[in-house]
């Protein structure tokens, strides 16, 4: 587990964009129960994190196009909403982080796992996310 006091400031880059904070299984059930569009971003403290991920979903969300619903959760810190997550979204599984997932109504449309992540710049990780927002939401 990493401290909490530690990762705040990666999760207040999130936060910051507007996401809502998930640390509990009910948080998790609550979150992708909800209608519409969810993006989860499950943050981390590596430097795909920062020097991708993090960037990529901030310049996602400038686009006209976005999600309803932002809602993220820290591996590593957040490990009961973690473990909802990888239950819900069976067969599609969340295996590392970052990894994001877009889910529409409850059923997951698109997910973006670390190795969509890994050596890929931000401009072109917000423009994979800013294509599944045109899609979906």
């Amino acid at each position: 587990m990493y401290d909490p006091v530690l990762v705040q400031p990666l999760r207040d880059e999130v936060t910051r964009l507007g996401a809502k904070e998930l640390s509990t299984r009910e948080d998790v059930d609550i979150a992708l129960r909800q209608a519409g569009t969810t993006l989860v971003f499950v943050n981390s403290v590596c430097g795909c994190a920062a020097g991708g991920a993090r960037p990529g979903l901030a310049l996602s969300l400038i686009n006209g196009n976005r999600p309803d619903h932002l809602v993220t959760m820290f591996a590593g810190v957040d490990q009961e909403a973690i473990e909802r997550l990888r239950e819900l979204l069976h067969p599609h599984e969340i295996t590392s982080a970052p990894e994001m997932a877009l889910v529409k109504d409850g059923a997951v449309t698109r997910i973006w796992r670390r190795q969509d992540i890994v050596g890929r710049d931000p401009s072109s990780i917000a423009h994979s996310l800013m294509k599944a927002f045109e899609k979906y939401c």
